[in-house]
């Protein structure tokens, strides 16, 4: 029987933050829609929601249209209405701990410092749920909120829109082969 997945990118909306750091979880989402065919343009549960299928299950996509700090409650929302079980959601969000092109998946873990990461957890009441993360490199010290929520110079930029190339193949390797397969795959850091 066919089940159901959910691919999450957590950024913020508005133009003003399109092309800054902290926005790669949205563009990994919109680089997913246009490789799967589905066109995340509705609105539901606060955010923008795509539907589709892929290998052999219904694929969602979502982009939450909250502020990245208030993540959790568009994921706990769709979660709840179409009854999918963590195993079957895969958030994706940017590192700073990464460089800039380097991705990482882990099955479960603490938000790192990620404040919208941490509003998913607590909303959702546990850290089990899977994420995949896409380095963006690291800032001076009490800098991070200006260095999340500025724009990549175009090296870094270049490296960073690797990076979401990547975090795109592997999330289509964690739909075809869940979440074990797709770290044994895609947790490399070579060049």
């Amino acid at each position: 029987m066919p089940g159901m997945k959910m691919i999450v990118g957590l950024g913020n909306p508005g133009k003003k933050y399109a092309e800054t750091r902290h926005n790669v979880g949205f563009k990994v989402i919109d680089m997913l829609g246009g490789v799967l065919g589905i066109e995340v343009n509705k609105s539901s549960f606060g955010g923008h929601l795509g539907k589709g299928e892929y290998a052999g299950d219904q694929v969602l996509l979502l982009k939450p249209m909250q502020y990245m700090n208030c993540s959790g409650q568009p994921v706990a929302d769709a979660m709840g209405f179409y009854k999918i079980d963590l195993n079957d959601v895969l958030l994706v969000l940017d590192d700073m701990w990464l460089e800039p092109g380097q991705i990482r998946l882990r099955a479960k873990g603490s938000a790192g410092g990620h404040n919208g990461l941490a509003d998913v957890v607590e909303k959702l009441g546990t850290e089990d749920v899977p994420r995949l993360r896409v380095g963006i490199g690291q800032c001076k010290m009490g800098e991070a909120v200006e260095y999340v929520l500025s724009e990549p110079g175009p090296v870094e930029a270049e490296q960073v829109n690797q990076g979401i190339g990547r975090a795109k193949d592997a999330a289509i390797c964690w739909l075809e082969e869940g979440i074990g397969v797709a770290m044994t795959k895609h947790n490399r850091f070579e060049e």
